[in-house]
């Protein structure tokens, strides 16, 4: 018996995005009897600086040319860079080392780029690759040419691929299979598995607050797709029935994207909403964040592949509004746990706010509805047990704990 299967789990940032956030909350709830958790990263920060203490975490450094450039900047052009091309093939060969001379049984990816770069890797040294896709394969999302590459690749690159929602996995247009909204293993190759929260932490986080002037949030990050500009436009709608009302847009511009945090702040003066909007910047605390809020209000203006922000809220007892697209209609149930509006309506999406703050006992019967939600369908306890299913069935010829 070999012992616990030791799984590699490569990223090719630090930054604490949501796929960043997800994977760290997944690698601390992995039943350490089955699995022997380590990270790669290709870059230092504050996802290495967290992961430290609890798992063993190596960074072998990609030069920042490809590891910040934005998804939107990729391109037929980018991809045949000759520079870019043969820094890439070194690094592929790095990591295939480390994966050999670390004895890696699996690797597990976690973003676009460390799944190409890590696929073809395990590919070279023979170990299995396990995609774990947590965004949306469409060109409302991508460049056409990365979209066609990335489903063609998904084909034969990975052994396995397991998406963050159904919505997510159908946009790569995988041979068809029964995938189930639940997350159940339905497929040889591929399957849903929602993120979570840990169980104790639903638990234990603040359901009400007792300001009087209703206070909406939106928490992301500051880019256009996440629809800052609607959540905006919605707020001038409102504050003509609550002028009091309070919205804060707690989230910070990344990748380049300062100029749009610029229109955003304009924006609010142009529409006078000076007093009745705060920029909260970065937040590190999202659950006493989310604890200050009568309201949480999800904006983006195309598919979110899940929507990560919107379990915390529900599992705080917050109602919510969510725009109806991608994975979101997995996680809110329309009328029950919040109301879903049309994408890119602000019209629609200051309806929905003024609806919960004109009725009391609904926002409170919608929050105890999210709040029993996420405790049944979206605890990160249930998130590790599919995943390590997962690695049962990829690992299941070899002599270990599994078997």
């Amino acid at each position: 018996m070999r012992g616990p299967a030791r799984v590699l789990f490569f990223d090719h940032t630090a930054a604490l995005g949501g796929g960043e956030i997800a994977l760290y909350n997944l690698v601390r709830h992995l039943d350490p009897k089955l699995v022997k958790p380590l990270v790669l990263l290709s870059a230092d920060g504050p996802l290495a600086d967290r992961l430290r203490s609890d798992v063993e975490t190596h960074i072998l450094p990609l030069t920042e040319r490809v590891t910040k450039s934005r998804k939107e900047s990729l391109g037929i052009r980018s991809l045949l860079r000759v520079n870019d091309i043969a820094t890439l093939a070194a690094y592929t060969v790095k990591v295939a080392r480390f994966l050999r001379s670390n004895s890696i049984d699996l690797i597990h990816t976690n973003s676009l780029k460390s799944d190409v770069i890590g696929g073809v890797a395990g590919r070279l040294v023979g170990c299995p690759v396990l995609w774990h896709i947590r965004d949306r394969i469409e060109d409302d999302y991508l460049p056409n040419s990365v979209v066609h590459a990335l489903r063609a690749l998904s084909r034969w690159v990975p052994n396995y691929v397991v998406a963050n929602s159904a919505a997510t996995l159908a946009t790569l247009r995988l041979p068809t299979g029964r995938t189930q909204q639940n997350g159940t293993c339905s497929n040889t190759r591929f399957t849903v598995v929602h993120d979570g929260l840990d169980s104790q932490m639903i638990d234990s986080v603040c359901k009400s607050r007792t300001a009087c002037v209703p206070t909406i949030g939106l928490i992301g990050r500051i880019c256009p797709w996440k629809g800052q500009h609607i959540f905006l436009q919605a707020a001038a709608h409102v504050i003509r029935a609550f002028p009091e009302a309070l919205f804060k847009i707690i989230g910070a511009p990344l990748f380049g994207e300062q100029a749009y945090d610029s229109e955003m702040r304009q924006l609010t003066s142009d529409l006078g909403l000076d007093l009745n909007v705060e920029f909260m910047g970065f937040r590190s605390d999202i659950a006493k964040a989310i604890s200050e809020l009568d309201l949480v209000v999800h904006a983006s203006v195309t598919g979110e592949p899940f929507g990560q922000v919107i379990i915390e809220a529900m599992a705080a007892g917050k109602p919510v509004v969510a725009t109806n697209g991608g994975g979101v209609p997995e996680i809110v149930k329309d009328g029950h746990t919040g109301i879903l509006v049309p994408m890119g309506d602000p019209e629609a999406m200051a309806t929905a706010i003024c609806k919960i703050l004109t009725e009391p006992l609904l926002a409170a019967q919608m929050g105890n509805c999210g709040r029993e939600r996420v405790k049944q369908h979206f605890t990160i306890q249930e998130t590790a047990e599919k995943i390590v299913a997962v690695y049962g069935r990829l690992l299941e010829n070899r002599q270990s704990s599994f078997v």
